[in-house]
């Protein structure tokens, strides 16, 4: 049997991961937070990791440390340039239409090979030796990246391969569940559903190709991620607390 009503959040420190460590306390779990540094040019996000861990009560944060850099293949953990949009095409939008799920061919050079899968080994991982059942990841399918691996397809192939690689599972001590509590949300909906359970998105980061001014660290506002955020806060009709700090 699992034990207790543990579970293991992953938290980026975006806005998804964010949300899904509300949405795990609102269910008055006992959450286990797992961030990763693994050499992102975005390290910034693993401080508001922690504040939002810190915030929901977390019983543990646990950052685990390995080198995506070594393999590369990212503009996110390579000298590889993070791809930028003008302000005017923030304003109008991603330019992806909801649920464009199909359009493998626009995998933009953030994707980082394999990420998913590997943070979700070292989630399972964790999980069996806590005895907890459940696994939370921030994956949409709506407002989002095109990554391959935020697909409800792929995490239900990792639901299926975690039930079969494992010993608490093979021996009928646990059942393990991937739960993507936000899988087809839009942006403006995760952000309105955070609002309501507490979330201070001035506590997030979301930007690729952070910039520095002085001592202080900015949003560049210009890559996919800081354009889906804008895009989000706008549908949503919140005001983004960052925005007021630019």
């Amino acid at each position: 049997m699992s034990k207790g009503n543990r579970a293991v959040v992953l938290l980026s420190g975006g806005i998804d991961s964010a949300t899904t460590v509300a949405i795990a306390h609102n269910e008055s779990l006992d959450i286990f937070a797992l961030s990763f540094d693994y050499g992102q040019r975005h390290k910034i996000e693993l401080e508001c990791a922690g504040y939002i861990a810190e915030k929901f009560g977390a019983r543990e944060h646990l950052i685990i440390n390995f080198n995506l850099r070594d393999i590369g293949g990212s503009a996110l953990t390579a000298d590889l340039e993070v791809p930028k949009r003008s302000t005017e095409t923030q304003k109008r939008g991603s330019g992806k239409g909801q649920d464009d799920t199909s359009d493998i061919q626009s995998i933009p050079i953030t994707y980082v090979p394999a990420r998913n899968t590997i943070f979700l080994s070292f989630a399972l991982a964790w999980a069996e030796t806590l005895e907890a059942s459940e696994i939370f990841i921030g994956a949409n399918i709506i407002d989002y990246s095109g990554y391959p691996d935020c697909r409800p397809e792929f995490l239900e192939a990792f639901q299926n391969m975690a039930n079969l690689a494992t010993k608490a599972s093979v021996e009928g001590s646990i059942k393990f569940t991937i739960r993507a509590p936000l899988i087809k949300m839009t942006k403006s909906d995760i952000i309105k559903r955070g609002a309501d359970l507490g979330v201070d998105y001035s506590l997030t980061w979301s930007c690729y190709d952070p910039q520095s001014r002085g001592n202080k660290v900015f949003p560049c506002l210009r890559c996919e991620s800081c354009q889906l955020r804008a895009k989000g806060f706008l549908e949503s009709g919140l005001v983004d607390p960052i925005s007021l700090n630019l």
